[in-house]
């Protein structure tokens, strides 16, 4: 193990070019181990298919930010079970930093789906959000950079 603890890659045979960061990294010790889990878009790393993307026959794209939020916290909900080995869930994350693209348009449509996942805030991570003016690839709207701690 790395003295930064284990990594946990999503799709371990993906080249290493296009993916050269871990999706999540578990605490080196103790039985509450804190996972950090990298940004993660809505892009599923089993398939490569985008949820809340459809390309028109034009080659513009039309893009959801609802759909797109909804895969990114089930893709985190995948990262932290597979991590974890079934322990823990998206309901184990105590911090998480949302990135999103156009803040007055995708705001609360993002923060729609998120309350469906974290209905109240006593069961909620603590969440920042943060406008940016781009995100890696052009079909993302909005990236979550989270924190877990899982009992193992």
């Amino acid at each position: 193990m790395a003295p930064n603890g284990e990594a946990y890659v999503a799709n371990p045979s993906a080249p290493e070019g296009f993916s050269r960061f871990a999706s999540s990294r578990i605490s080196p010790a103790g039985p509450h181990r804190t996972i950090y889990l990298a940004g993660t878009a809505c892009v599923r790393p089993s398939d490569g298919t985008w949820p809340g993307v459809k390309e028109n026959a034009d080659g513009s794209l039309v893009l959801d930010v609802r759909v797109q939020t909804a895969a990114v916290l089930e893709n985190i909900d995948s990262l932290i079970k597979g991590a974890t080995g079934g322990k823990g869930c998206v309901q184990n994350l105590i911090d998480a930093v949302v990135y999103i693209v156009d803040m007055d348009r995708d705001y609360a449509g993002m923060n729609e789906e998120w309350n469906k996942v974290f209905p109240t805030r006593a069961v909620a991570p603590a969440r920042a959000t943060i406008g940016v003016k781009q995100l890696p690839d052009p079909r993302m709207l909005v990236e979550v950079k989270a924190v877990a701690v899982v009992e193992f």
